[in-house]
This record gives structure tokens, C-alpha cells and sequence, in this order.
């Protein structure tokens, strides 16, 4: 049988761009060439999008953009296209049909829904949650209200949005001191890899930070801190899907911000976490529950806080979590027996099944 083809898609118009183009190589390297045929298409953060040829060591640094086999293409919405137009330096445009695309975007334009409303649009079988549960997924203030009505723990949270800024800013700081306490997060509702979080201990703090978070959003929430320790689990499949084992993070800086993860490499993770046999399936449970009430496919990482008297509150689920070399969703999966090849192959395999495409 021919080997199916598979777009591996890039980059983004994003602030966590660098990391896709991390997590992208090791997709690329890790997807079995056996059964699949690779092609990558990159997007720049200007939002340009190239077919790109070069080597996938060129990912990484960025350098890719200046390759001179470059060429233009875009994703036809159109299903009769099945894939991307490229359009040849001879200025012929010729079709590029692909079997499925693995979007390797993290944030905005690419986590959010919004890619994956485009790839629907086409037609496209693709990896990941679906258009609805991604955007559901990526906005903070939206996953805390869908799990709260689910019965699920998360931290105390307050929304401000962008237009209450000038004129309602003391008033909704009120608010939250009324309502949270001292320590509190101040969190952009849709960005990830902790870009724009500020932990605040007093009122100056606080103000300044919900200022600060909407540079990068017009939602911001504030959460009240919780004392416990980071934990992460890994989640895969689709209308049945299965938790790996527990992972535990301990950040080098004082909380597990963009730095600590990508930067620090005091930052440590533990796999299988040292915790009690209880304790691990609460949060496996926890996690699976989650992942189908916010209508999660493919797969996601959801992370935890593991309170002192066992107490598993929910911190947040990304849908299309890290790849990289430190990234916990791979480790997570490699730690239950199911190598880097064989997770790539099973969420291309998801995704042919969630689109009844028969590739046996």
C-alpha cells in the first residue's frame, strides 16, 4: 500500500512561534517514514505560508525562512484541493493533496480553533482537538467555566475584559481581593507556554499585571494562587481516550513561567511523579473526565496542582502541547512503552479515524 502523505504545519502568527518550530522537528523526525511521506509547510510570524523543501535542521533556528526553494502556497478551503496550492516560481499554481496535517501551532492562529476551522473547511483530516473543544480549550475563562459546571476543581478565578480597563479597574481589583486571595495569578485567557503571567502579592502588583497581561489579550483572569505541586499527565484518543502516568514539574523560578520551561536548566521534571498510588489516579481521572467534557480529540497534556492534603485542583489543558526535547507530553507517553514513532503514527491514525478515512 502507498505510504499516505502527511503536511506537518509550522511556525504561526503567534508569541510562542520559536517552540512550534522546535516541537515541529521532533514530529517530523519521530513520524514513521515506513508509513508516511512528510512534507512541511511553514508559516512565518508575519503570517506568510511557504512549502518548504530544505533540511528540517533548519527548523529550529528559523533559519528555513531564507531557503531559496522557498515557494509560496496556501491551504485551499475548497475540499475538491484535498490540501495546498503551490504556487511555482514559474507562477504556476499545481495542487499538493496530502492525506492529513499535523498542525504543530501552539497559541494564537493555530491553537485556538482557528486553524483547525480552516482545515474542516477543506476537508482535511488533522491531528488534534477540533475547532470547537481547541478554542474552548485555549480561552482560560471558558475552561473554567465548563469544568466548574463538569464538577471539576479549579482554582478561584475573576475575569476583566479589556473595555473595563479605564474606568473599572479599581473596581474589579476590589473584587478580586474580596473574592481571592494574596498570592494571585494574572493570566492572558488565551495565550500558553506562560507567556504574559504575572504572580502578584499586593495591590500595586496586581494592577500592573492585569496592565501588563493585555499587551497580549483582550481577556485577562486573575486566579488565586494555590499551594501545591505541579503535575502534568498526558491524554490520547479520541471518544475513548487514556491517561498516561503522573509527571511533576519543579521550576527553577518561582513559578513554572516561560523562562523556567524553555531557558532554566535548573528547571527539573519527574516522571513517574513520587506520589501515592491514590493520589496518581485521582489525577489520571481528573484528567480523562476533562478531556471529554470539553470535547478534547487526538490528544492533550492537562496539568495539575497536587494540594498537601490531596486535593487534585486543575490548572489548565493544552491541546496541542509541547513537542520539544524537555516537553512532558512525549516523556509522559515514552514513560507508559509508547515511543516517539508510535505516538505520531497512533494521533495521525486518530485523526483518520475521527474523519472515517479508511488507511488500511
Amino acid at each position: 500500500m502507498a505510504r499516505l502523505k502527511v503536511a506537518v504545519l509550522f511556525g504561526g502568527r503567534s508569541n510562542e512561534h520559536d517552540i512550534s518550530r522546535i516541537s515541529a522537528v521532533h514530529v517530523i523526525e519521530s513520524i514513521p517514514k515506513d508509513k508516511y511521506d512528510v512534507v512541511t509547510v511553514g508559516i512565518t510570524k508575519k503570517g506568510h505560508w511557504f512549502r518548504f523543501n530544505g533540511d528540517t535542521g533548519l527548523i529550529a533556528s528559523g533559519e528555513w525562512e531564507k531557503h531559496p526553494d522557498n515557494v509560496p502556497c496556501i491551504l485551499s478551503p475548497d475540499p475538491i484541493h484535498k490540501g495546498f496550492i503551490v504556487f511555482e516560481r514559474d507562477g504556476e499554481a499545481v495542487s499538493l493533496k496530502v492525506d492529513c496535517v499535523f498542525p504543530v501551532l501552539h497559541g494564537r492562529n493555530g491553537e485556538d480553533g482557528t486553524v483547525q476551522g480552516l482545515l474542516e473547511l477543506a476537508g482535511m483530516p488533522y491531528v488534534g482537538c477540533d475547532l470547537i473543544s481547541s478554542a474552548m480549550c485555549m480561552d482560560k475563562d471558558t475552561t473554567h467555566t465548563i469544568l466548574e459546571a463538569n464538577g471539576i476543581s479549579t482554582a478561584k478565578w475573576v475575569r476583566i475584559l479589556r473595555s473595563e480597563l479605564d474606568d473599572k479597574l479599581s473596581e474589579k481589583c476590589d473584587i478580586m481581593e474580596r473574592e481571592l486571595t494574596y498570592p494571585m495569578f494574572v493570566k492572558p485567557c488565551n495565550c500558553g507556554s506562560s507567556v504574559g503571567i504575572s504572580k502578584v502579592t499586593d495591590r500595586d502588583e496586581l494592577e500592573a499585571g492585569i496592565k501588563q497581561a493585555f499587551v497580549y489579550d483582550k481577556k485577562v483572569i486573575v486566579e488565586e494562587g494555590i499551594a501545591g505541586r505541579e503535575m502534568e499527565c498526558a491524554v490520547m484518543g479520541n471518544l475513548e481516550p487514556f491517561a498516561s502516568d503522573i509527571g511533576e514539574i519543579l521550576p527553577a523560578n518561582d513559578f513554572y513561567d516561560y523562562d523556567a520551561k524553555y531557558n532554566d536548566a535548573g528547571s527539573m521534571t519527574v516522571i513517574p511523579a513520587k506520589i501515592s498510588d491514590a493520589d496518581r489516579e485521582a489525577i489520571r481521572t481528573v484528567a480523562v473526565k476533562a478531556y471529554k467534557a470539553l470535547g478534547c480529540g487526538g490528544l492533550s497534556r492537562v496539568d495539575f496542582f497536587l494540594k498537601e492534603d490531596g486535593t487534585v485542583i486543575l490548572n489548565e489543558i493544552n491541546t496541542m502541547p509541547g513537542h520539544t526535547g524537555i516537553s512532558m507530553y512525549p516523556m509522559l507517553m515514552e514513560n507508559i512503552g509508547i515511543s516517539c514513532e508510535e505516538q505520531e503514527d497512533r494521533l495521525i491514525k486518530l485523526a483518520l479515524d475521527r474523519a472515517g478515512v479508511d488507511y488500511e
